[in-house]
């Protein structure tokens, strides 16, 4: 009988210190210039490979969870790697859906990153990449990690060094932003050629900054005005002592980064009646040792993806 291999992961959530919508590009996605950061919220996922005569992917969640990608991340890992199994997944669903967070995007990186391990094969960084942004725009960060300035879709990403920070919290009130409809309603469109250079040389002098200082959120003009409760908890969090404080992508989640764990508990006390996550930003390292930690049975040298050591 062939041996299951098993492991228990964790996917983590990002904010974006920084995300501009430049305009829509002529595949129909908009032009972006963000900052990624990885945050220690996150989702668990417990995976099982079994080799088998047919392959199989089973789900179970605590929580209905539409068009999921995880499934497809571990169709598309079985087909590149052209193997056949058994792929069994239990997703416990913690970072808020429709929040900004890029909780579905990490649980789909996670299965990229653990399943060939489990299956005895090696997937470059290159193709895994490349899998990566056939499943979602943020999928590709979420095999690096850390702090990363994202072009184009999102998907062309450039390390950043990592800032030291004070801790942080994320509000996340319940409101699901379609990011559909964030889009639509920026009407990028009327830029003029100055305007769009003005806001590139504002995300350039961020990004180069090397901190966490106050930056900018194309969307939060647009979803707060037809969600004036988000803008409410953003001027909230400047109150504590939050600085910066911005909504995540195109929302609906808010975070918060505080001097000292005192303001956050503060602001813990004073978000009763919303769900608040007190969190702290992983760095690109960080994320790497968490991933040798979780996959240590299986995972032979301190390479980049991690790198099976069933490999033949």
């Amino acid at each position: 009988m062939a041996a299951t291999r098993r492991a228990h992961v964790r996917a983590l959530a990002k904010i974006n210190l920084d995300l501009r919508v430049l305009g829509k590009r002529s595949d129909g996605y908009h032009e972006l210039r963000t900052i990624f950061q990885t945050i220690s919220l996150s989702d668990r996922l417990d995976l099982a490979f079994t080799p088998a005569r047919k392959s199989t992917i089973e789900l179970s969640s605590n929580m209905s969870i539409p068009a999921n990608l995880v499934e497809r991340a571990a169709r598309v890992c079985l087909d590149e790697m052209q193997v056949i199994g058994r792929v069994e997944l239990q997703l416990e669903k913690i970072i808020p859906m429709g929040a900004g967070l890029g909780g579905g995007s990490s649980d789909a990186a996670a299965v990229l990153l653990a399943l060939p391990v489990l299956a005895g094969h090696i997937i470059p960084l290159a193709r895994l990449l490349a899998l990566a942004r056939e499943l979602g725009s943020d999928v590709p960060f979420f095999l690096l990690g850390g702090r990363a300035v994202g072009l184009g879709r999102g998907t062309e990403l450039y390390p950043l060094a990592d800032a030291k920070t004070g801790p942080a919290v994320v509000v996340a009130p319940g409101i699901h932003v379609s990011t559909a409809d964030a889009y639509r309603s920026l009407n990028r469109g009327r830029l003029t050629t100055e305007l769009l250079q003005n806001n590139i040389d504002s995300f350039q002098t961020h990004a180069w900054g090397g901190g966490v200082a106050a930056g900018v959120n194309d969307f939060e003009e647009a979803v707060f005005h037809s969600s004036p409760r988000l803008r409410t908890l953003k001027r909230k969090l400047i109150k504590l002592g939050a600085n910066p404080a911005m909504m995540s992508g195109s929302g609906s989640s808010i975070f918060g980064i505080f001097d000292s764990q005192a303001q956050v508990n503060q602001a813990i006390e004073s978000f009763r009646k919303e769900t608040v996550f007190p969190i702290s930003l992983v760095s690109r390292s960080r994320y790497h040792s968490l991933w040798r930690q979780w996959l240590k049975a299986h995972w032979t040298r301190l390479a980049w993806p991690p790198q099976s050591r069933y490999v033949r």
